[in-house]
């Protein structure tokens, strides 16, 4: 990211979207609440508030995990926010399921192209019978879109099952987030990405229990943008000592 473009993007960029002085108000008085129930001493309380933020409900702090590990191999819960935020700052790609959840994701405060694969794959998903969100993964996995990407699942089970296959034949993105929704292989479509994250060393934030959805997907990815802001403006430094 160049000089000028990082002042650019930067400028634009506002907290949960708000960009009037009356929205950043509400926004503010917003997540003044939601702290006063969550903590707010560590990168990952950041966004265990904002899932608090999205879903309207304290107790969705307690449904998020964090799979990731440190530099010596134990595992750190900001391993995968360490990982997204750089991922930004290197302006890699952008990745979600549905339309839903790439609509949901801001285009400030960034310079990453923004895809979904949605609307990819059509011929495979005729030919097999899976679903056009797990086929369109497959798809843009063929191509290589999800290598080093921000890989986004917040509507479809099926998309998460296909990009966990993704990983266990070699692609590497850059971190997962992953909160499908609904009563049918949600649950298990995310137990399934928390297995293949650790296996493959590949940084992951996704939720227990059948709730979720594209908003907290995108939320939570909008707070990797934000995090990756805070690097750039020299709030956070996520680097050991000596690395860079």
């Amino acid at each position: 990211m160049t000089e000028s473009n990082t002042a650019d993007v930067d400028e634009e960029y506002a907290d949960l979207g708000a960009t009037t002085q009356e929205a950043m108000d509400i926004a503010e008085t917003s997540m003044d609440i939601v702290r006063q129930f969550v903590p707010d001493e560590t990168l990952a309380d950041r966004f265990r508030q904002k899932a608090v933020h999205s879903m309207g409900d304290i107790e969705f702090q307690h449904l998020l995990q964090f799979t990731g590990t440190d530099d010596a191999g134990n595992a750190d819960d900001a391993a995968p926010i360490r990982a997204g935020a750089r991922a930004v700052n290197r302006e890699t790609t952008i990745v979600t399921d549905i339309t839903m959840s790439k609509a949901g994701v801001t285009g400030r405060g960034h310079n990453c192209e923004k895809r979904k694969a949605i609307g990819n794959g059509a011929e495979l998903a005729n030919e097999t019978g899976m679903t056009r969100t797990a086929a369109s993964v497959l798809e843009l996995d063929k191509q290589g879109v999800y290598e080093d990407a921000i890989a986004v699942i917040g509507n479809a089970p099926t998309a998460a099952f296909a990009l966990a296959d993704c990983i266990e034949n070699g692609t590497r993105p850059a971190v997962i987030v992953a909160t499908p929704v609904g009563f049918v292989k949600a649950v298990e479509s995310r137990e399934r990405i928390r297995e293949v994250a650790a296996e493959y060393d590949v940084p992951a934030i996704t939720n227990v229990g059948r709730r979720g959805g594209s908003g907290l997907a995108a939320a939570l990815t909008n707070e990797l943008i934000h995090v990756a802001s805070d690097v750039r403006d020299g709030e956070i430094d996520l680097y050991p000592e000596g690395e860079q």
